[in-house]
């Protein structure tokens, strides 16, 4: 039996599944160069890292390869004091080989000339690269003259300097923007919503879903256990719909029929089912089903408690049904699911600190 969620708690659920582990295997890792000037942002730089690192955690094969590159070999402090080591020193960087060249900028950042950022900068945009600037990153590809005729997204503070020095270029008050091969973010909260933009452009639209998932979790004030991102973050969707998933996630160890919840929203049955089809894409038995599947998931990988136990925490009345159900989600056992279930086992990268 194929693992299969229908629902949108699809995305929640991606990274566990067992038959990813089978799919996109021809994907091309793309190599991605991060160049650290003096005191760069690191919640911009963290921001930016965190996307792609996240994509390969809910990728079965590696998208991007990180390099971290600094003016000198050795380390990169960033404007928090704190020292970031890297993988190489800008002289050795090679930069034809890279996909996307990423200059990271900050609000101490001096902007001035750097021959040798503009070399490589230049040798990267001949090669094909995208080139990317994060805060006031962009300076440098414009002082290039690799901006020209592009849109770019700049600090509020050096906007109008950017005017004056780069008429040719055209710098935008959106945090930020992704031109053809150019990328840019005005500061340090927009480098993650930057970058995801490039994963959703270079890969399939349910991976980026899943990345938002990890990623977007806590932009409510409130998120509740099984918080699913476009559902909880959608300003359409209808009351009785909002009040029938609140049952649902209130009652997962004791569910409830789905006639009872139609009953106290004030709907029938099949209003209830066509809301469900439109919004959550599967059936109110079916979501409330993955509901249950992905709670017992998160009991397996988070706590010690026995099998029976999380089956009965679920909703399940025995633990034969519970293994049957959890099996038929995530292609394995809830016994090995529990066993091989650590998030260092994905393929991720770590950054040196």
């Amino acid at each position: 039996m194929k693992p299969s969620f229908e629902s949108v708690l699809k995305d929640k659920n991606r990274v566990h599944l067992k038959r990813v582990q089978s799919s996109e295997s021809s994907i091309v890792t793309k190599r991605v160069a991060f160049v650290l000037l003096d005191n760069f942002s690191m919640m911009a730089f963290t921001g930016a890292v965190d996307a792609l690192v996240t994509a390969n955690l809910m990728s079965p094969t590696p998208l991007y390869e990180v390099l971290v590159v600094s003016g000198s070999l050795g380390v990169a402090v960033s404007d928090l004091g704190l020292s970031i080591s890297v993988d190489c020193s800008l002289e050795s960087l090679r930069e034809r080989e890279q996909h996307l060249i990423v200059v990271c900028g900050g609000f101490r950042v001096q902007l001035h000339a750097n021959p040798l950022l503009r070399t490589k900068l230049r040798q990267a945009d001949a090669a094909g690269a995208m080139l990317g600037g994060l805060w006031n990153g962009a300076y440098f590809i414009a002082e290039a003259g690799l901006l020209d005729g592009y849109e770019y997204a700049f600090h509020p503070d050096g906007r109008v300097m950017m005017t004056e020095l780069f008429p040719k270029a055209r710098v935008t008050s959106r945090s930020y923007v992704v031109d053809r091969r150019r990328i840019s973010c005005a500061g340090a909260n927009s480098s993650l919503g930057m970058m995801l933009e490039v994963v959703r452009r270079s890969t399939r639209r349910e991976l980026v879903s899943a990345v938002e998932e990890v990623l977007s979790c806590d932009n409510l004030r409130e998120t509740l256990d099984v918080s699913v991102v476009s559902i909880d973050t959608d300003p359409t969707l209808p009351q009785p719909l909002k009040a029938a998933l609140e049952l649902m996630h209130t009652n997962i160890e004791d569910p409830i029929g789905i006639d009872e919840i139609a009953q106290y929203v004030s709907i029938s049955r099949r209003q209830l089912e066509r809301l469900f089809c439109q919004y959550v894409k599967a059936t109110p038995p079916r979501y409330y089903m993955e509901l249950r599947l992905t709670r017992a998931r998160q009991l397996l990988q988070y706590t010690n408690k026995p099998l029976l136990e999380v089956a009965i925490s679920s909703g399940f009345v025995t633990s034969a049904h519970f293994q049957h159900r959890f099996r038929g989600m995530f292609g394995v056992t809830a016994g090995q699911f529990r066993k091989h279930s650590k998030f260092y086992d994905a393929p991720i990268r770590t950054l040196p600190i």
